[in-house]
């Protein structure tokens, strides 16, 4: 059984870790109205591009001349996903839920005999993937660690690098792994696929205006140059800013559950304290009764 000095000294460093854990939720708490805030006014922008990019890509006739970013490269044999998670920790099962959707639709093309491959937006991710998937399946990494809030400048330069890994041949689809914001307590792992654009299915709501004609100013070509990989960028700075509002909310959660669970091991300790306390103060009484007893 622990002496009273160990415990007093454990009691002391449960105390510790209760204030720096109660801290950690203030912050994040404080951080999540405003991360919240950017995920939900971001959400229709990125939605209605992306209705809009997939209406025009049912609409298009694929032949040669079609923009791969709609008609693919003809091929669906090398899958590059990107997995967007976060630089830090103690945020509950935050990374550990996405990485969990990521395996799931990695094992589905690997069964089917695709290629994968992971390029990696947050360091979290890559040790998980790593140990399951290997090295060799790691195409790249990208630091967000100087990324405190996400600005779409850098989700440009997360969608350029997948651009040019695209133009350079080595993947034929990108999916993109993040945490869909829903509330507090619950955040959403999604895998969808950015790289083909996927055409509107015909049962879908508002695919019965999809034969209406189309006009392009200045021309068909100028304008899906611009506006698909526009897309690509809008979609992974969504996933950013939905990122940063799911870790907030899972570290503020987790952080929660950490103080109260710091509460109770105090509560706990203080009982075993009093009780050895108080069992070495009777036991010094009868020493000290049964001494004077012996004069």
């Amino acid at each position: 059984m622990a002496s009273l000095k160990a415990l007093k000294i454990r009691i002391g460093s449960v105390k510790s870790t209760q204030k720096i854990t109660k801290a950690m939720k203030m912050v994040a708490a404080a951080k999540l109205r405003r991360a919240q805030s950017n995920a939900e006014q971001g959400r229709p922008y990125s939605q209605r591009l992306s209705e809009v990019v997939a209406s025009l890509a049912s609409r298009i006739t694929v032949g040669p001349q079609s923009p791969k970013l709609i008609a693919g490269t003809g091929s669906d044999q090398r899958h590059l996903i990107v997995v967007a998670s976060s630089d830090r920790g103690l945020a509950g099962a935050f990374n550990t839920n996405i990485v969990r959707a990521v395996r799931r639709t990695a094992d589905a093309l690997i069964a089917e005999g695709k290629d994968v491959k992971f390029l990696i937006v947050g360091r979290k991710s890559r040790p998980v993937l790593t140990r399951f998937f290997g090295a060799e399946r790691i195409a790249g990494q990208i630091d967000t660690s100087e990324m405190k809030n996400p600005a779409y400048a850098d989700a440009q330069a997360v969608a350029a690098e997948v651009m040019r890994r695209f133009e350079a041949g080595q993947f034929d689809v990108a999916h993109l792994a993040y945490s869909n914001f829903r509330s507090v307590l619950t955040q959403e792992p999604v895998v969808e696929q950015i790289i083909p654009v996927k055409p509107r299915a015909a049962n879908d709501a508002g695919a019965a205006t999809s034969s209406a004609v189309v006009e392009y100013e200045p021309d068909e070509e100028t304008i899906l140059a611009d506006l698909l990989p526009k897309n690509v960028a809008i979609q992974i700075y969504r996933a950013m800013l939905e990122n940063q509002a799911g870790f907030y909310g899972s570290q503020m959660t987790a952080m929660d559950n950490a103080t109260r669970n710091a509460g109770d091991m105090i509560k706990k300790l203080g009982i075993i304290y009093n009780r050895q306390r108080q069992a070495a103060i009777t036991t010094e009484l009868v020493e000290i009764i049964s001494g004077a007893e012996a004069l």
